[in-house]
């Protein structure tokens, strides 16, 4: 078994290589261990799936404890890295949000994602004070031996303002120089401005599974490091169930749910 200081290595190098990182994104244990033996070499976590799982909308409504607890079981389920979307880092001290961070490198998480998104009103955080925040984040990560803990600095632009692009790049290029090791841009979908910003920054570049984005070797040959599926497989399990409960009870019959239904994950 790898253990968790090569895990940190094998992690970052997987953003550095020329085949790009295709990573899922998991939502409790029995996802990530599924993910894990269809053969996926890294997962990630889906904060939006994490929040349904446990019965909460999106945008830090659970605890940092219950955060930290399902990073801690995946961590020892997993025999592969495991990255935590963080959000905005469950508090609005940045000295706290350095201390989250570390205690879950402490568990064996390899990396987190940390966006750059206001919590609790809309808006997108300063240049400046994410760049702190960043700075501590990596300086309280480095003192403590977790010098490739990777951070993967989410830039929510493309969410949030009507002309992204240059402000995209301005912001990756500050993210990296204050500690980022890798730059996600959700929402960014076409081709000709995502091989501007890969080509346009020093990062890996990371973006998610959208419906009119979907090809890992297309996004590869545009520069782009990094693919995550986002929420999209979980939603589509949640909608799975959604249409299977419901034609058992208008049916009054179970007999659908044995078509296909064979279980192949093994659990420890």
């Amino acid at each position: 078994m790898i253990n968790k200081t090569d895990e940190l290595n094998i992690f970052k190098a997987m953003h550095e290589q020329d085949q790009l990182l295709f990573l899922p994104n998991a939502w409790d244990l029995l996802s990530a261990l599924v993910l894990q033996q269809s053969g996926f070499k890294a997962v990630g976590t889906t904060s939006w799936g994490v929040a349904n799982a446990m019965g909460y909308k999106d945008g830090e409504q659970i605890e940092f404890k219950e955060l930290l607890m399902l990073a801690k079981k995946m961590v020892d389920v997993l025999d592969i890295p495991v990255s935590i979307d963080m959000e905005s880092g469950y508090s609005k001290n940045g000295d706290i949000i350095a201390e989250n961070v570390l205690k879950i490198a402490e568990v064996g998480v390899s990396g987190i994602n940390f966006e750059d998104s206001l919590k609790g009103e809309s808006g997108l955080n300063s240049v400046g004070e994410q760049c702190k925040l960043l700075e501590k984040m990596r300086s309280k990560l480095d003192s403590h031996g977790y010098g490739n803990f990777f951070i993967n600095a989410r830039i929510d632009t493309y969410f949030q303002l009507e002309h992204p692009l240059d402000e995209t790049i301005l912001r990756a290029n500050q993210y990296y120089k204050s500690g980022a090791n890798g730059i996600f841009v959700p929402g960014l979908c076409q081709s000709e401005e995502i091989k501007q910003i890969a080509s346009a920054i020093k990062a890996p570049l990371n973006v998610m599974s959208l419906p009119n984005l979907t090809d890992a070797k297309s996004l590869n040959q545009m520069g782009v490091k990094r693919f995550s599926i986002g929420p999209a497989l979980s939603n589509a399990t949640t909608a799975f169930i959604e249409r299977s409960a419901r034609e058992v009870l208008t049916l009054e019959n179970t007999k659908g749910l044995y078509d296909n239904c064979e279980v192949k994950t093994v659990f420890k």
